[in-house]
């Protein structure tokens, strides 16, 4: 018998992919370029020249079994090193190559993370909104999946509500900042009290909570600001990393956990994750896009459209009466909708050619999500849609 669990996602699919499906389809029939497809997080300027320079070196340059052969299974010596030592000089952090194991993306690295610290039938929460396949990850584990509620006036850490949810079960916290779908950075502030409560609860149950902190953002930053660095706050730390942003290489599915120093167990943390390896059949980053992304590891694309695109929506977005937090950074935006249905909100906007999530699957009903990784053109185009669709749909906001 095939098995059932898989069978019946069948009937589960993302709404994401439906909506970009529906684009291509309409794109088909009007234009691709008539189409606003805010839908699909998929970065939209090309990768810096060095990605491609350093690529192309290591192909005429480097040993071709040495290239293309089996890393070790802990990962490529060179790479844990690189990765290590600019950790160290951006963040002030002390990771040793031994606390770097490279991974298939950000997907594989919380992969790795949540697996190395937590049992079946233990909790992890998380904080809403945040990136619907989640869930997915932790139940994959034998984990449960605990939800925060939203703080809806800027999408911070609601711990009023997470203390509630708090319990001896609770093996594990996963954030993600900035933040997919809302574009929130957490503040220090924020960061600080997380901190604070982990070590308070920790204690209270006797045993480590740990932090998996998933930044494959951190560099989409607005407003000249830097994210905070999470590990710097709290000692028991796993950071899940991908360069799919940073150099724009999402299909290259290259990333990194690197365990905090401090963290409980640090010394045996990657050791475990080889071994979690075998389980998952995963076996490395390929060769030569982690040793590229390795090489120009603190270079990126031109992120900078991804803020201009921001601030056309968001001045649109309030212009026209949103309730809208300002993002601090990534290539998303979450207004609420103009109803407190956002699926039949996001329905009537389809009319317009105008291709919106609703909020519901990252667990913030009520909002919409626009993914603006499309061309700035496109972007200004878009507005005088916006604003049809809202006169049109919502005359008495």
């Amino acid at each position: 018998m095939v098995n059932q669990k898989y069978l019946a996602m069948l009937d589960n699919k993302s709404v994401i992919r439906e909506l970009s499906e529906y684009a291509t389809a309409r794109g088909k029939e009007i234009g691709y370029e008539n189409v606003f497809d805010f839908s699909l997080g998929n970065p939209s300027v090309p990768a810096p020249d060095s990605y491609r320079d350093i690529s192309v070196r290591l192909l005429q340059e480097e040993e071709p079994l040495k290239l293309h052969g089996y890393n070790p299974t802990m990962g490529d010596p060179r790479v844990k090193k690189m990765v290590a030592e600019s950790l160290n000089k951006r963040f002030d952090m002390a990771y040793e190559a031994g606390h770097i194991f490279p991974t298939s993306g950000a997907a594989g690295a919380i992969a790795h993370a949540l697996r190395c610290v937590t049992e079946p039938g233990e909790e992890v929460m998380v904080f809403a909104p945040f990136f619907s396949e989640y869930g997915p990850y932790i139940e994959g584990t034998g984990a449960k999946m605990r939800i925060v509620p939203i703080k809806e006036d800027d999408f911070q850490i609601n711990f009023d509500a997470a203390d509630g949810i708090f319990n001896e079960k609770t093996a594990a916290v996963l954030i993600n900042t900035p933040n997919n779908p809302s574009g929130a950075v957490y503040t220090e502030e924020t960061l600080t009290r997380l901190a604070e409560v982990l070590t308070e609860k920790s204690a209270r149950y006797g045993h480590t909570i740990f932090l998996i902190s998933d930044e494959p953002y951190r560099e989409i930053m607005f407003d000249g600001k830097k994210q905070a660095y999470p590990a710097k706050f709290y000692p028991h730390t796993l950071t899940c990393y991908s360069f799919s942003k940073s150099l724009s290489v999402p299909g290259e599915r290259v990333g990194y956990v690197a365990v905090s120093p401090d963290c409980e167990q640090a010394d045996k943390m990657v050791a475990m994750m080889g071994q979690i390896s075998r389980g998952l059949g995963h076996n490395c980053p390929s060769s030569l896009p982690m040793l590229a992304a390795a090489y120009c590891i603190e270079d990126t694309s031109d992120l900078s459209v991804y803020e201009t695109n921001m601030n056309l929506l968001y001045d649109t977005f309030k212009e026209l009466g949103f309730t809208v937090p300002r993002p601090g950074g990534t290539f998303y935006i979450m207004p609420k909708a103009l109803e407190d249905d956002a699926t039949a909100f996001c329905q009537k906007a389809l009319k317009y050619d105008l291709v919106f999530v609703p909020g519901d699957g990252f667990h913030a009903p009520g909002f919409f999500r626009v993914a603006y990784c499309v061309d700035t053109e496109k972007v200004e185009r878009s507005l005088a849609a916006i604003r049809r669709f809202v006169e049109a749909e919502y005359p008495d906001r």
